[in-house]
């Protein structure tokens, strides 16, 4: 029984070294062996050659190929949930949750709620777009909502509490910026917010039209929209997809490697002087917490508030409780008669528990204090 051999490189070099001794039996019969061997030992060799040639000239490595399809499946799952919420202006709404957020009776349950008791919200939650950080938030998404996506970040666990500065936070709100950095150049322009800031009435009808990036403020001391002195909060913007905006985001997403151990939001407030972004054309305005107001600093008037955030707050049930105290306020409002609304004078009962004087800096959450875990 005759083994047939795989032909290798060191059999092409092999061969190649070959001397052909005399012929006894005559010329024809030695150009009939070249042939012969021409075909069976070189011809393969140039065809397993030109075929890994090409391969690596037209596909590159095949890890860099997996890679670029894995990217672009990844791509595709985003784009096809970005799609179904989208409005006709391929405008959505996106927030981030993650297992500790997701729970039955925590911020997510409470976020849903603002819009269902918010005027004129109920019909944005078509619109809303979750990217759930960890498979259980995926899974709780899904039970309660249509338009859900799982982000996964290789190496990292989202799913528990990230406690303020920690280096699971830090992962978390850089993670943020780069997708939405990848929901703009696929089109969309995107209202990112917080889940745990509150929606009480459409936000778009507040939005300033010629700007390309505008965001809530922790103060709004100044009075001037175009201040960049203004203190923004990255939980709360409104982008427009085009060329300026991408190129700020990639740049912001840059930037963290110059500023290390700094999140999103401190690290917005080093750049926002940065020729780079007077010189690419960005349009940035900073929104008024009248309407769009928060712990830090709580709207003035029921009658024109949009968001309320549960900002300058520290730990889950913190913000549990004081939430759910706003929404009792909310609610006394709405189902005021509407003369006493016009004339409402009561202001927010909160914060309370989440009294920027109460920040604990050695705050950790429960899970991790009973795990053991440390930062």
């Amino acid at each position: 029984m005759t083994t047939r051999r795989r032909t290798t490189a060191s059999d092409c070099n092999k061969n190649s070294e070959l001397t052909l001794l005399p012929d006894p039996v005559g010329g024809f019969r030695r150009i009939l062996m070249l042939t012969l061997l021409f075909a069976i030992v070189v011809l393969p060799c140039l065809a397993l050659y030109n075929a890994t040639y090409l391969s690596r000239f037209l596909h590159g490595s095949p890890q860099n190929s997996l890679a670029n399809l894995s990217l672009e499946s990844e791509e595709a799952k985003l784009e096809s949930v970005l799609k179904a919420a989208s409005m006709k202006d391929k405008t959505v709404i996106i927030t981030t949750l993650n297992e500790a957020w997701a729970a039955p009776n925590s911020i997510f349950d409470l976020f849903l709620e603002s819009f269902k008791i918010g005027e004129n919200t109920k019909g944005l939650l078509n619109h809303v777009v979750i990217i759930a950080l960890d498979q259980k938030a995926y899974k709780r998404c899904l039970e309660v909502h249509p338009h859900c996506y799982a982000l996964t970040v290789e190496g990292v666990d989202f799913s528990v509490e990230a406690y303020f500065m920690s280096k699971e936070y830090l992962k978390m709100m850089w993670s943020r910026i780069d997708i939405l950095r990848v929901v703009l150049e696929l089109g969309y322009n995107f209202l990112f917010t917080d889940a745990d800031i509150m929606w009480f009435r459409d936000p778009f009808q507040r939005f300033y039209e010629d700007t390309d990036f505008q965001i809530a403020c922790d103060n709004y001391a100044l009075n001037d929209s175009y201040d960049l002195n203004n203190m923004p909060n990255g939980g709360f913007t409104f982008v427009k997809s085009n060329t300026r905006s991408i190129q700020f985001y990639k740049f912001w997403f840059a930037s963290r490697n110059k500023y290390k151990n700094k999140h999103d939001q401190s690290v917005l407030m080093l750049i926002k002087h940065n020729p780079f972004l007077k010189n690419i054309g960005l349009k940035i305005r900073f929104l008024n917490t009248l309407y769009f107001g928060g712990f830090c600093e709580p709207s003035k008037d029921f009658n024109q508030v949009s968001t309320m955030h549960a900002n300058c707050c520290f730990g889950l049930d913190t913000k549990i409780h004081d939430i759910n105290i706003m929404l009792d306020d909310w609610r006394n409002y709405t189902s005021s008669s509407p003369s006493l609304k016009s004339s409402w004078s009561s202001t927010w009962r909160v914060p309370q528990n989440c009294s920027i004087k109460n920040f604990d800096r050695d705050y950790k959450p429960k899970r991790l204090v009973q795990e053991g875990k440390k930062d």
